[in-house]
């Protein structure tokens, strides 16, 4: 199977600069509209899909992102790999403003988003253990460290409802939980991946310390903005170094993120709804085709 790079700008990048053939392509889906209009294009002959996770002019907050719009248009586009790329608060000392941690755990705090493209009529337990494919996480640390770029590999992001910044004394639990980073985008999406069998990794920039840190206090939304902007040029020439590093030929996830439905559908074929199996042609037409009554 070629690759084909996925790629969700969050609050700070809304374009991919440099790639080939590019266009803005509207996609459609049974789940209604993504976030905007993907751009889709090459790197190096390598077909790269690009989404601004808040649209064009950042117009969605958290909370009104269509997350299972945007991971069935990925799809269906045909990407394979999929890079999400998030601005951050850090729950850690070390991991000051301006580093890129390449999470691989989640907590999910959300309470108010459709966190599963399955439910009554087609019910589908998938796997979530490790919600990172480490192939791909792998990639990104080389292109980060080719272009010196500060990483850190591996760690927590305690994904919240938002819009607003904790309180002290959630952030404060956050860090006793011995979490790393918070944002509040990076779930449902990682659940959704899963779900339609794509390879997932996170970059979580971070733009500040919560409201935990005695010495900077609560979060500057003037200093975010500042950062957000640096972190950004940093994220997109890590794009542009992924592309050129990338297999060319999609490598077999060794944690199953690919196949992750083998064996996750419940419901038997003759008690499927018609109508949700016709939703999820393009997230799970692999494994339902095979099973139909």
């Amino acid at each position: 199977m070629r690759t084909f790079l996925g790629v969700i700008g969050g609050s700070g990048l809304y374009d991919i600069p440099g790639l080939g053939n590019a266009k803005w392509k509207e996609v459609s889906t049974p789940w209604g509209q993504p976030s905007d209009a993907f751009l889709v294009g090459e790197l190096d002959g390598l077909p790269i899909a690009f989404l601004p996770r808040h649209g064009r002019g950042h117009k969605l907050s958290p909370s009104g992102i269509n997350y299972r719009a945007n991971i069935d248009a990925m799809k269906r586009l045909g990407v394979t790999d999929l890079v999400s790329i998030s601005s951050c608060g850090s729950l850690k000392e070390e991991l000051p403003p301006g580093t890129f941690v390449l999470v691989d755990q989640f907590i999910d705090r959300t309470i108010a988003r459709e966190k599963s493209f399955f439910g009554n009529g087609c019910v589908a337990h998938v796997s979530f253990a490790d919600p990172v494919s480490p192939l791909l996480v792998g990639h990104i640390a080389t292109a980060a460290k080719t272009e010196n770029i500060k990483i850190h590999q591996g760690g927590t992001y305690l994904a919240m409802e938002g819009p607003q910044f904790s309180t002290l004394a959630e952030s404060t639990l956050y860090r006793s939980w011995g979490c790393d980073v918070i944002g509040m985008t990076n779930m449902p999406e990682a659940k959704l991946a899963r779900e339609a069998e794509l390879c997932y990794a996170t970059v979580a920039m971070v733009t500040d310390y919560d409201s935990w840190h005695a010495e900077f206090g609560t979060v500057d939304v003037a200093k975010v903005i500042e950062m957000l902007t640096s972190n950004a040029k940093h994220a997109k020439k890590l794009v542009l170094r992924l592309s050129s590093i990338l297999p060319r030929e999609h490598e077999p996830c060794p944690i199953g993120s690919d196949r992750a439905l083998d064996n996750a559908v419940i419901t038997s074929p003759d008690a499927r709804d018609p109508a949700l199996v016709a939703k999820l042609k393009a997230v799970a037409g692999r494994v339902l085709a095979r099973s139909t009554p």
